[in-house]
């Protein structure tokens, strides 16, 4: 009789109290970036979710913001310049009545329309801003690969551009992505992607949605959302959505997730929104959209949450890839320049060939 080893499950479902630098399928170079940074291990409680007074998650974002900030500093010190790019900034009047600033890069030599890549930055659509130096960075090696790239400074359900709650973030959005389409030949733009991560994956695809709904869905050509947040299943987090549990802590905390989710939507009225949470969106409620990519991150807690939106991607009908990037957290493909330069170009790469894609 031949003895088997019994299965032993990955992360935290198998092993309650893994962290992430004993974790064997993390990337060695990654772990060595956020060892440096104190962040190879479990992150120290912050003693809030989606339970907690509003004014208590108000707090935490304002307090969080700054640290996030600090960390991209140092992990971006010192790299040297992005050539042949030039930046301006624009401000526009959104849906609303306010103003939006939008940071547009573009090749210093530009040769005819070519793509354009609308971003809507990471932060869960509540803190962090797009004039922060990652996502400066992101925007430069993107528009190098011969693209314009519109980064959109919208409003923020808390932090220092708080505190404007769903649908505020996602009407700036969308300005944005409207005002790009009109002003395609000024701009020398061929087609518009929409595109983000995290919090900016989220508002990437409720763009889109909410372009379908109000019917100038021709605007956009495809979406490329990267590990994007979009279940609210931080609370109470649901069996389908197994990583929630697997790779908590794992850079970012499951229990903060769902605090952060309630500074989006404070009121709960809108928890299952599709335009506000994408992951409850029905095959109707997708079918027709332009092409799709879900990039997830293998160690990621919101892994299955993108997997499982590009799943419904595909039973409406919607041509659609998913991209797992393995060995690494949360958006460690956007963060990690210096660390994994390859694994960073990948995706700039990806990005770049699936604008040409849909043109």
């Amino acid at each position: 009789m031949t003895a088997t080893n019994p299965v032993v499950l990955p992360g935290r479902l198998g092993t309650p109290d893994m962290e992430l630098r004993d974790d064997p399928r993390a990337d060695p170079r990654m772990v060595a970036a956020m060892a440096a940074l104190g962040m190879d291990g479990r992150p120290e409680p912050v003693g809030v979710d989606g339970n907690s007074p509003i004014e208590h998650l108000l707090e935490l974002c304002l307090g969080a913001e700054p640290g996030y900030t600090m960390m991209s500093d140092v992990i971006f010190a010192d790299l040297p310049p992005v050539e042949g790019v030039t930046s301006r900034t624009e401000v526009i009047e959104g849906a609303d009545g306010n103003d939006i600033k939008l940071y547009i890069h573009q090749p210093a030599d530009m040769d005819g329309p070519i793509p354009a890549i609308v971003h809507t930055h990471g932060g869960g659509m509540v803190i962090l801003t797009a004039a922060d130096v990652n996502y400066v960075r992101w925007r430069d090696e993107l528009a190098a690969t011969g693209m314009v790239v519109i980064g959109v400074e919208f409003r923020n359900g808390g932090g220092a551009l708080g505190n404007h709650p769903f649908p505020a973030g996602l009407n700036d959005c969308a300005s944005a992505a409207q005002w790009a389409a009109a002003n395609k030949d000024e701009l020398g733009i061929s087609h518009i992607v929409m595109s983000g991560e995290s919090g900016g994956g989220n508002l990437a695809i409720a763009t889109t949605m909410k372009a379908k709904k109000e019917g100038w869905l021709d605007e956009i050509a495809g979406v490329y959302a990267q590990c994007p947040y979009i279940s609210n299943a931080y609370t109470n987090p649901i069996p389908s959505l197994p990583s929630l549990v697997e790779n908590d802590g794992y850079f970012l905390d499951v229990s903060m997730m769902g605090g952060l989710a309630r500074v989006y939507s404070p009121t709960g009225e809108d928890d299952t929104n599709p335009l506000a949470w994408p992951m409850h969106a029905s095959t109707d409620d997708v079918a027709g959209l332009p092409p799709h990519v879900i990039s997830v991150n293998q160690l990621d807690p919101l892994r299955d949450e993108g997997l499982a939106f590009f799943q419904t991607l595909l039973a409406a009908g919607v041509p659609a890839i998913s991209r797992t990037v393995n060995g690494t957290v949360h958006a460690g493909d956007c963060i990690f320049r210096a660390a994994m330069p390859d694994v960073y170009a990948a995706t700039i790469a990806d990005i770049r060939r699936f604008a040409d894609s849909v043109a």
